[in-house]
């Protein structure tokens, strides 16, 4: 019977998809055993990864690709296997509980199929380092690392144990950034191996089975009709050569066993004939249920493998194992450890290229990279300390010298250049306006034109036409540079305090209405992005006036001031104002004849920069907030309103 927790069945639903496979589950493959060893623990696997990184070597070359053309078979196999177990059912021969899980999860191993296909492109496993001997010789190195994991785990996948087993033999031998990403499509393929060679022990059972339970239909008919001839149907099942197979003898002997004295001589028959081989009818059976058991515990852990691999977090995974990441994150700057996933990857990323491209490894260039780096971290703010200097910004020549002059450096590094001359692009301007003001001449042949006339037509046309040649340059360099995504800081747990941030609204009030349709949009603003470390100010400037005050001044002050109390006793009571008012007062200004506030928008700005730095509060009439904690105010964020 199936296990009973797992989810009720599809058999039904499956007959019909699966009755095309039928006529093509006949042949049964080489059987080859399953990925199952001895089960290790934790501790274990971390000792067998130290074991396997030294027993380890490297092809000098790449190889030839060899996993895409295995993927194949197994799905073929797979898909006769599933077709056999749907004939079987049809046919309502006995199915094991390793086929029914088999046949249950049909669906899921179809679709983790198709998702190692479209993750595993032609020759990917080329850029992958192979071993030159052992079992997997010819095939990527973390290609054996997942057939060791899948083996000693019976299937199953354990993140913990995977990270110590991976980080035990990146102790030995450092895996490249690529190898750490093929992890886990590497696993989907082992499970799907795994599975694979389970179901041709399923088709191989189920073949003996079948013939089974065809000999044991004949000898009860037989001995319902003419139990005389039950004799003879022994001879010619003995002349057939049944297989000793525990599935072949426990089906044949639970379709005879009391169902009628004639079937006695051939149960004797059968016994003397497992006796021979040096066995038991006993210890056969009992051997084929330790065997369906063992082979339903693997199969329903390398399900529950491939159901694993679709929700690990795998970018933690490989940012925690990479010994690159680890390297990088001494950036002397102190930077590189704040910054956000993609950011790390663009620069992992790097590294691996001009590995790639020095035939160096990996670690040594991030090592490189780092000294470059360390003399800078003495000065304030220098750029040159944090490691993207040298990886993404102008010290990328720097870094590709620095690397060529390694040992482990087989060639020097070329990258493309990051800048073009400007002649590239003003040349093909010119040539674009130069072309087509041309034909715009050539039409004038033959008619008679002053040639100051011709002088101003030229000029206008190369006007024209230079227009017309700065947009398609612009659109040619949108097509063929690919733009770099700049480097961002990791604010996904929040706004840590040394990047604390005042986000500021710049605008005028004069009236109550006014007033209040500001602080409104503040209130939403701060709802939709509450941060203990992000405040949110009106930066505000009376209206323009003849005179320097007018009557309602005072009172529109008050109650902003009013609405901002408000808003900080409603959201932060006890953890320090998070919302503040800058209001400026009116000074004359000749040029426009009125009383306004200093240049206006950009001067509202320079005194609150001023302000924050630890200026005076003179440039401002009314502050409302307690301003003590905007002493530590790193960045300063300006809304339209």
């Amino acid at each position: 019977m199936a296990d009973p927790a797992r989810p009720p069945t599809r058999l039904s639903r499956l007959l019909s998809r699966l009755s095309g496979w039928v006529s093509s589950a006949t042949a049964v493959p080489p059987v080859e055993e399953p990925l199952r060893s001895r089960l290790f623990s934790a501790d274990q696997m971390e000792a067998h990864g130290v074991a396997l990184a030294k027993a380890h070597g490297i092809h000098a070359t790449p190889q030839p690709d060899r996993l895409l053309g295995r993927l194949a078979e197994n799905q073929q196999t797979l898909e006769a296997t599933f077709g056999l177990l749907a004939g079987m059912l049809k046919d309502n021969v006995r199915i094991t509980p390793a086929g029914e899980w088999l046949l249950d999860n049909s669906y899921l191993i179809e679709e983790q199929i198709r998702t190692a296909r479209s993750h595993l492109p032609k020759n990917y496993s080329r850029e992958l380092p192979t071993l030159d001997r052992g079992p997997s010789a010819g095939k990527p190195r973390v290609y054996d690392l997942a057939m060791h994991a899948i083996a000693h785990g019976d299937g199953r996948i354990d993140a913990e144990i995977l990270s110590r087993f991976v980080a035990a033999y990146q102790s030995v031998t450092p895996l490249r950034l690529g190898e750490l990403w093929a992890i886990p499509i590497m696993l989907r393929l082992a499970l799907v191996e795994n599975l694979r060679r389970m179901g041709v022990h399923i088709m191989r059972d189920g073949a003996d089975h079948r013939l089974a339970g065809q000999w044991a239909r004949r000898l009860n008919d037989t001995a319902e009709g003419e139990p005389k001839s039950v004799v003879l149907v022994v001879a010619d099942m003995a002349r057939s050569s049944p297989p000793l197979t525990g599935a072949f003898v426990a089906e044949l002997t639970r379709g005879l066993h009391g169902r009628s004295a004639a079937l006695a001589m051939p149960m004797g028959w059968i016994e003397q004939w497992v006796a021979d081989s040096g066995h038991s009818i006993e210890a056969l059976v009992g051997a084929e249920s330790q065997q369906q058991a063992a082979d339903q515990v693997s199969i329903s852990n390398s399900i529950g493998g491939l159901r694993f691999l679709a929700t690990m977090d795998w970018r933690e995974f490989v940012e925690t194992m990479s010994v690159v990441e680890h390297t990088l994150r001494e950036d002397p700057a102190g930077i590189y450890g704040t910054m956000d996933f993609s950011t790390h990857d663009a620069y992992r990323h790097v590294v691996e290229r001009l590995a790639r491209q020095a035939g160096a490894d990996e670690v040594e260039v991030a090592r490189s990279v780092l000294s470059l780096a360390r003399p800078h971290a003495q000065g304030d703010d220098d750029i040159r300390a944090h490691v993207g200097y040298f990886l993404i910004d102008d010290g990328i020549d720097q870094a590709t010298a620095a690397i060529g002059a390694i040992g482990c450096a087989k060639r020097p590094v070329r990258l493309p250049r990051r800048t073009v001359p400007l002649a590239s692009y003003l040349l093909p301007i010119a040539f674009i306006a130069a072309i087509c003001t041309t034909g715009l001449l050539s039409l004038l042949d033959g008619v008679v034109v002053a040639w100051p006339v011709m002088v101003g037509v030229a000029a206008l046309g190369i006007i024209v036409f230079s227009e017309l040649g700065i947009s398609m340059i612009n659109w040619v360099a949108t097509v063929v540079v690919t733009p770099q995504p700049l480097p961002r800081l990791d604010f996904a747990k929040g706004i840590p305090t040394e990047a604390r941030t005042l986000v500021v609204v710049p605008s005028m009030i004069g009236s109550i209405e006014a007033v209040d349709a500001l602080v409104e949009g503040l209130e939403v603003r701060f709802l939709a992005n509450r941060e203990r470390n992000l405040h949110f100010a009106l930066l505000t400037d009376y209206l323009d006036a003849d005179q320097e005050t007018l009557p309602d001044d005072g009172v529109i002050r008050a109650h902003a001031l009013a609405e901002i109390e408000r808003l900080n006793q409603r959201y932060a009571p006890d953890s320090g104002d998070l919302f503040f008012l800058f209001n400026r007062p009116r000074v004359w200004n000749a040029r426009e004849g009125k009383w306004i506030g200093r240049e206006r928008k950009r001067g509202k700005l320079a005194a609150l920069n001023a302000f924050l730095r630890g200026g005076a509060r003179d440039a401002f009439d009314a502050i409302g907030g307690d301003t003590l904690l905007l002493g530590q105010v790193r960045y300063v964020i300006t809304l339209d309103t």
